[in-house]
């Protein structure tokens, strides 16, 4: 069995990215760029190969007309990344093949002039601003 996790993040306009950036330079967060993706670990029975076709193929995580994936390299936020989750989140359910299960984050990946990575002080800071609420959830950096 192995880990693996994808990034799946909208090929389209993300009006919820865009909102958060407008409001993180707004609290003086200097970033140019802000993108959000569902981050999904699974601990996989299956091949390597074939992986990322048996995920797009659920329709309940991927549609194809306005979804991109990326298969991450490693199971932790990139450079210039946080990971938000629910703090009473678990185990999803899932129906794809050699995958009972997986757990869901929403990632934030900042970005600065340039388009390089943002930061690590950056990213905490925009992470306590507005993109987690400790309240309610937890972030990984």
């Amino acid at each position: 069995m192995s880990s693996r996790t994808v990034a799946i993040r909208l090929k389209i306009p993300d009006n919820e990215a865009y909102t958060a950036l407008t409001a993180l330079r707004r609290l003086g967060v200097d970033i140019a760029r802000l993108e959000r993706a569902e981050i999904w670990t699974f601990e996989d029975r299956g091949t390597e190969h074939d992986f990322v076709e048996r995920v797009e193929g659920n329709e309940t995580l991927f549609n194809p007309n306005k979804h991109e994936l990326h298969l991450l390299e490693e199971g932790k936020p990139r450079e210039g990344e946080a990971w938000i989750e629910e703090l009473d989140a678990g185990e999803v359910a899932v129906r794809i093949a050699d995958i009972a299960h997986g757990r869901r984050f929403v990632g934030w990946r900042l970005f600065s002039e340039g388009h390089t990575p943002a930061d690590e002080a950056t990213v905490r800071s925009a992470t306590e601003k507005l993109l987690c609420n400790p309240a309610i959830e937890r972030a990984i950096q």
